[in-house]
C-alpha cells in the first residue's frame, strides 16, 4: 500500500524513497518486527487459555519431552503468519502477481496446518490430519500455485528448469514444470515441518534461507545484476524481496518468544506455511536446485525420516536412533542447546554455499 505514494513523487520528492525494493524491504523487517513483539504476548495468552494442555507430546519421542515441553501452547505460526502478511501487504507493490502466488501457497499451507493443530490439541493426541488427504491439499495448492507461475512468466523460460553452476542453462520442462514445481513447493513444506521439533530449531533456518532468498530474488530481479552475474533474469522477482524481509522481520519477533524455554511453539500452523513459501520463491527465482543447498538442513531432516522408514520397513532396523535427524542427536547425548546452535551453524554455511552459486558459473 505505501508503494502508491512513489506516484506522488514529483510533487514530495521525499517519497521516491518508496521506489526502492532495498528501502521498502528494510521497512517490512521492522514493521513485521514490531507486529510480533507487541502482539505476540496477547496472541500467546489467548491460545494458552484457548487450548488449556498445550501442544500434545509424543509418548514415542525423546522422554524428556514428557516434562520440558508439557503445557506449552501451539499455533505460534498464526503470530508469524499475521506480521508477515501485514508487513507485506503494507510496504510490498500490490500489482506484483508473484506476491500473491507466494502469498496464496503461504496462507493455504498455514490454513491446513492449522487445521491439523486445531485437531491435535482438541483430540489432545499427536495424530492430527489425515496424512493423504493432507498431502493432497497440499498438492492441490502447490498446483494451482504452478500454473499461474507457468503463465506469468515469459514462454518458454516460464516453464524451464535453470542449473546452478552452469551459465545461460535452462531446460523447458514443457508442462512437466507444474509437476517439477509441485514437487518443490510440498517437499519444502514437509521438510521444514518435519526440522519444527526443538525450541528455535526451525525459525532460524528458515530466517537464514529468507535472507539468501532476498538476496536471490534481488539479483535476479534486476537486469543488471541478473546480466552481470549471467543469472536468468526474471522479471518481477525482485518484490519478492519485500516478502523475504518481512519473513526476517517476523522470524525475530517470533524466535523472543520461541528461544529456549519456548513460551510457544510454531506448530504445523507455521512450519508448514514458511516451507511452501520458500518453495514457492524458489520456483518462482529459478532456483529450485539452489534451495536444496541453502535448506540442506531440512533436506536432511526429511530424509533421515525416509530412510528411517524405508529401512525399518525393508529389513526391520532402523538406522538412527530416532528420526527426524535432531531426536538422533538428542539420544546421543547432545543437550537441546546444543543441537539447536550447532544445526544453525550448518544451515548459515549451507546458505553461504548456496550464495556461492550466483558468481561460481
Amino acid at each position: 500500500m505505501l508503494y502508491w505514494l512513489a506516484e506522488l513523487s514529483d510533487k514530495v520528492g521525499v517519497f521516491n524513497v518508496f521506489r526502492y525494493i532495498t528501502f521498502r524491504a528494510a521497512g517490512a523487517i521492522v514493521t513485521a518486527a514490531l507486529f510480533v513483539f507487541l502482539f505476540g504476548p496477547v496472541i500467546i495468552a489467548k491460545l494458552r487459555m484457548k487450548q488449556g494442555k498445550g501442544q500434545p507430546i509424543r509418548t514415542d519421542g525423546p522422554q524428556s519431552h514428557l516434562v520440558t515441553k508439557k503445557g506449552t501452547p501451539t499455533m505460534g505460526g498464526l503470530m508469524i503468519l499475521s506480521g508477515l502478511v501485514m508487513s507485506t501487504v503494507l510496504w510490498a507493490n500490490p500489482t506484483n502477481p508473484y506476491v500473491w502466488v507466494v502469498l496464496f501457497v503461504t496462507l493455504g499451507f498455514g490454513l491446513i496446518g492449522f487445521y491439523d493443530d486445531y485437531l491435535k490439541v482438541t483430540k489432545q493426541s499427536h495424530a492430527g490430519f489425515p496424512g493423504k488427504m493432507r498431502l493432497a491439499l497440499e498438492c492441490l495448492i502447490a498446483l494451482v500455485a504452478c500454473i499461474a507461475l507457468a503463465n506469468i512468466g515469459r514462454p518458454p523460460f516460464a516453464t524451464a528448469l535453470a542449473l546452478p553452476f552452469i551459465k545461460g542453462v535452462a531446460i523447458d520442462l514443457g508442462w512437466f514444470f507444474v509437476a517439477f514445481g509441485t514437487f518443490i513447493i510440498v517437499g519444502a513444506g514437509n521438510a521444514v515441518n518435519l526440522t519444527d521439533g526443538l525450541d528455535g530449531l526451525a525459525i532460524v533456518p528458515v530466517m537464514i534461507a529468507s535472507a539468501s532468498f532476498a538476496a536471490i530474488s534481488w539479483v535476479v530481479g534486476n537486469f543488471v545484476f541478473a546480466e552481470y552475474l549471467q543469472l536468468n533474469y526474471v522479471a518481477g522477482a525482485g518484490e519478492l524481496t519485500v516478502l523475504c524481509a518481512a519473513i526476517l522481520g517476523a522470524g525475530l519477533g517470533f524466535l523472543w518468544f520461541n528461544a529456549p524455554p519456548a513460551s510457544i511453539f510454531m506448530g504445523d500452523t507455521g512450519s508448514l506455511a514458511l516451507g511452501g513459501l520458500l518453495g514457492t520463491i524458489a520456483v518462482v527465482t529459478k532456483h529450485e536446485m539452489v534451495l536444496g543447498i541453502i535448506g540442506g538442513l531440512f533436506v536432511l531432516e526429511a530424509v533421515s525420516v525416509i530412510v528411517q522408514v524405508l529401512s525399518f520397513k525393508l529389513t526391520g532396523k532402523r538406522v538412527f536412533r530416532m528420526a527426524p535427524l535432531h531426536h538422533h542427536f538428542e539420544q546421543l547425548g547432545w543437550t537441546e542447546p546444543q543441537i539447536v546452535i550447532r544445526f544453525w551453524i550448518i544451515s548459515v554455511v549451507l546458505a553461504l554455499a548456496g550464495l556461492s552459486t550466483l558468481k561460481l558459473r
